[in-house]
C-alpha cells in the first residue's frame, strides 16, 4: 500500500506510527499511545426515538456526519448503522476548571495540540479514542439497531426534551440495552434549548419514572443541546471518568463481529481491478489481528487473508480489540470469491 514499508505505517504522519517489527503484545494496553492514536478502544452506541437527534450528538462530539447515503441525506434520517470515531482530550493545565479542560475532536487530529483557552497554558492531550455506533430510531429498522447493540460497551440514550417520555422507540431501545446487559449508560436530555426550565424539570421526572427498575436506573440524566453543543464537554468528561476501558486479551486468536459491509469498487472498473468488499465490525476478541493475517469466514469456512486494516481513514498495521475496524480480505481461490 502506498505510504507504507514492511510493517510500518507511514500514512497520516501526524499520528503515532505502528511498527509490527517492534510490537511487544505483552506491553500493549488499550491506552497505549500507538493504539489510541489511530484507532478507538471503546464502542458507544447512540440510541433513542426517531428524530431525537442521535446523529447530531455524534457530529457534535466527533465532527463527523454519520448520515452518508443519498437516501439518508434526502430524508435526514439514519437508515444504515452510522459510525464515527472521536478523540477526547484533556488540557494538562491544572488551573483550567472542569469540565472546560475537556474537548473532543475527529480522529485525524494530532494527539497533542496547544491550548487556545484564554488564561491557560499547556497542551490538550488525547486521553480516550471512542467509536460511536449511530443506530437508526425508526421502528422498521429495529433489526439494524440490534446489530449495532451487539458491539457496544456503553450507550447514550437520547430523549428529546420537547416531547413526552417515553416515545415508542425509546422504550424499545431501552429494552435492547436490557438484553445486552449494558452497565454503562448515560441519558441525554436533548433539545434543552427548545423548552422552558419548568418543562425540562417535568420531563426529568418522567425519565426517572421510565427507567425505574431497569438497567438504566441510576444512570446520570444530562441536559444538552447537540445542535448548539451545550454541555458536550460534560459528556466528554463523563466518558473519560466514568466509562472504563475494559481489559482485553491481546494474545488469543482474534474474531471479528461483522455489522457492516462495503463495496469499495468504483463504478465501471475493469474485472481485473475488482477489489472485493470490506467487512466492518468490532474485534470482539481475544487477540491482536495484523495485516496479512490468515483467517476464515464462518459459518462455512472460506479461507482468506487480511490485505489491509482501517479505522475510518487511518491505515493500521495491527488492530487492538474494542473498536470499529474495516478489514479487506483477499480470498484464497476464485470459487470462494464468487
Amino acid at each position: 500500500m502506498a505510504g507504507e514499508e514492511a510493517g510500518v505505517t507511514l500514512g497520516q504522519p501526524r499520528l503515532s506510527h505502528q511498527d509490527l517489527t517492534t510490537l511487544d503484545v505483552t506491553k500493549l494496553t488499550l491506552l497505549s499511545h500507538e493504539v489510541i492514536s489511530r484507532q478507538a478502544t471503546i464502542n458507544m452506541g447512540t440510541m433513542g426515538h426517531v428524530a431525537h437527534r442521535k446523529s447530531t450528538v455524534v457530529k457534535a462530539i466527533s465532527g463527523v456526519h454519520s448520515i452518508r447515503f443519498k437516501n439518508e441525506l434526502e430524508r435526514n434520517i439514519t437508515i444504515k448503522l452510522g459510525y464515527a470515531n472521536a478523540k477526547i482530550y484533556k488540557l494538562d493545565d491544572p488551573s483550567c476548571p472542569q469540565p472546560e479542560c475537556y474537548r473532543s475532536c475527529g480522529s485525524s487530529i494530532p494527539d497533542e495540540f496547544p491550548t487556545d483557552i484564554a488564561g491557560t497554558k499547556g497542551n490538550f492531550k488525547s486521553v480516550r479514542h471512542v467509536s460511536f455506533v449511530d443506530c437508526p430510531g425508526h421502528d422498521i429498522l429495529m433489526a439494524t439497531m440490534l446489530n449495532g447493540a451487539a458491539v457496544m460497551d456503553a450507550a447514550l440514550l437520547l430523549i428529546a426534551g420537547n416531547e413526552s417520555c417515553p416515545q415508542p422507540q425509546t422504550s424499545e431501545h431501552l429494552a435492547a440495552i436490557e438484553i445486552m446487559k449494558l452497565k454503562h449508560n448515560l441519558i441525554l436530555q436533548n433539545k434543552i434549548d427548545l423548552v422552558k426550565e419548568s418543562q425540562a424539570k417535568e420531563q426529568y421526572k418522567q425519565i426517572l419514572a421510565f427507567v425505574q427498575g431497569t438497567v438504566a436506573e441510576g444512570a446520570p440524566i444530562m441536559p444538552i443541546s447537540a445542535q448548539l453543543k451545550y454541555n458536550i464537554e460534560v459528556v466528554c468528561q463523563y466518558i473519560v471518568k466514568k466509562i472504563p476501558v475494559s481489559p482485553r486479551d491481546f494474545t488469543s486468536e482474534p474474531r471479528l463481529i461483522v455489522i457492516r459491509s462495503f463495496d469499495v469498487n468504483k463504478p465501471g472498473c475493469e474485472v481485473d481491478d475488482l477489489k472485493g468488499g470490506v467487512a466492518g465490525g468490532r474485534d470482539r476478541r481475544p487477540g491482536i489481528v495484523s495485516k496479512n493475517s490468515e483467517g476464515k469466514l464462518m459459518c462455512k469456512p472460506i479461507f482468506s487473508k487480511i490485505v489491509s486494516l482501517f479505522a475510518e481513514h487511518h491505515d493500521l498495521q495491527y488492530a487492538a480489540p474494542g473498536s470499529l475496524i474495516g478489514e479487506y480480505p483477499h480470498f484464497a481461490n476464485k470459487e470462494a470469491k464468487t
